[in-house]
């Protein structure tokens, strides 16, 4: 069962959020306030956090940057009235996973974790299908209608993450950092190349597509 920590200080939506979510066959626990959720984190283990921005005692930026010291791949959705993109920048700057805007449909919070719940499972299995696509982590290899892609070990562990993460946006300066030695000369203009590289390479594969965010990054969306 995945378990989910909700940090909301409004209460009413606390109650409503917690209380669907058992309904859908999550565990939940709930906390009003970031302080309270990074105790909880210490204390237990948990598959994804749904977090507030503004919050009493510690925000969810904060919340966010904390777990990241220590967690690097727990997922953090943001639940937020803000709706301005430098908001979400912030967001996807210090580590978040996705962002849902308030007031949102519960059903489409339920999508969010149940696409992040199937990308942990993924990640658990190391292989990944989508369509007529096939990865191996393990062996390093990838096909698309049983046709080995020719891919470099950079392009092969880009496309990896991207996959792993169904909708979740990767800025540049992330793939940057993550894929990217600190003292090499890249720059966004690089990872444009390779995205531009890997749309070509995976252009026949029919579950899937590599979508810009403009002013963000790059997602996968599947179809």
């Amino acid at each position: 069962m995945v378990r989910i920590l909700l940090a909301e200080d409004d209460k009413d939506l606390n109650e409503q959020v917690t209380a669907y979510l058992k309904l859908e066959g999550f565990e939940v626990d709930y906390v009003f306030n970031g302080l309270d959720a990074l105790n909880k984190i210490y204390e237990n283990k948990y598959d994804i956090i749904l977090s507030d921005i503004m919050m009493p005692l510690c925000d969810g930026y904060e919340l966010a940057k904390s777990i990241r010291e220590e967690n690097k791949s727990i997922p953090i959705i943001f639940m937020s009235a803000r709706d301005d993109k430098p908001s979400k920048q912030i967001g996807y700057k210090v580590g978040i996973d996705d962002y849902i805007t308030k007031p949102f449909d519960l059903d489409e919070l339920v999508f969010k974790i149940k696409a992040i719940a199937r990308r942990i499972e993924i990640n658990t299995s190391n292989l990944i299908n989508i369509g007529n696509f096939k990865m191996d982590k393990d062996e390093h290899t990838a096909y698309v209608d049983d046709n080995e892609l020719s891919l470099t070990v950079r392009e092969f562990d880009i496309l990896y993450a991207l996959l792993s993460n169904p909708k979740k946006t990767f800025t540049r300066s992330k793939l940057m950092e993550e894929f990217w030695d600190y003292d090499s000369s890249a720059t966004s203009r690089t990872v444009d190349v390779y995205l531009s590289k890997l749309r070509d390479k995976t252009k026949n594969c029919d579950g899937f597509e590599i979508q810009t965010v403009h002013g963000l990054g790059y997602k996968v969306v599947l179809k």
